[in-house]
């Protein structure tokens, strides 16, 4: 079974990447927001990879940039009526920052999973009664920053995402400022214009 992959980006397409390795080039299945963070076309790329088999399709491979995004991806999975293909979907919105998501899911947070990771208030629920216990023995490195009980990320820090997406730029480029931003300080006075202008500032560094 295939666990690990490291060779040559051959493509880098919506949901996929092709790397060739030992002459061979496999098709990986990945979510857009790993996609966004590897390196560019023709330079080496490490990948997680997780086998699945389908009476259908064959065997296809899904991959990650980390062993947490692989061990969260499998708890997805686990999830009844989630195939590989839906639990793909739901790292792609946890990956705006995992350890938020972790925290989330533990203290049964639904205002932060709708607001800022775009889950439905039903999915929300769903994700809580299932996977709260077993996200105990997940360990995603980092701190939480995000809280959804008033102030800034209640209100402020949905709009800005929405408005840093409308304006063209991806997952990881929009995950890297709001970072820096909350690194830095937010005021929950500060107006979303003034975010989205600091939040520029960062991106074009």
């Amino acid at each position: 079974m295939i666990a690990y992959l490291r060779g040559n980006l051959i493509s880098k397409d919506e949901g996929a990447v092709i790397v060739e390795t030992g002459g061979v080039g496999y098709e990986i299945h990945m979510a857009q927001a790993s996609i966004e963070t590897l390196p560019a076309k023709g330079s080496e790329a490490e990948v997680y990879i997780k086998e699945s088999i389908s009476p259908y399709d064959g065997t296809s491979l899904y991959g990650f940039n980390s062993a947490e995004e692989r061990d969260l991806f499998e708890l997805f999975k686990s999830m009844p009526n989630t195939g590989p293909k839906k639990a793909l979907e739901f790292l792609n919105k946890a990956l705006k920052s995992l350890p938020d998501f972790r925290k989330a899911v533990l203290t049964r947070d639904v205002r932060l999973l709708t607001g800022i990771f775009g889950f439905t208030s039903k999915t929300a629920e769903k994700l809580i009664t299932l996977l709260r216990e077993k996200m105990q023995d997940i360990k995603i490195a980092g701190e939480a920053r995000i809280s959804a009980e008033g102030g800034p990320a209640a209100t402020a820090l949905p709009e800005l995402l929405s408005a840093l997406g409308a304006l063209g730029y991806t997952a990881a480029e929009v995950r890297r400022a709001v970072s820096a931003l909350q690194q830095e300080g937010i005021n929950p006075d500060e107006p979303v214009e003034r975010l989205v202008t600091r939040a520029l500032a960062r991106i074009s560094k």
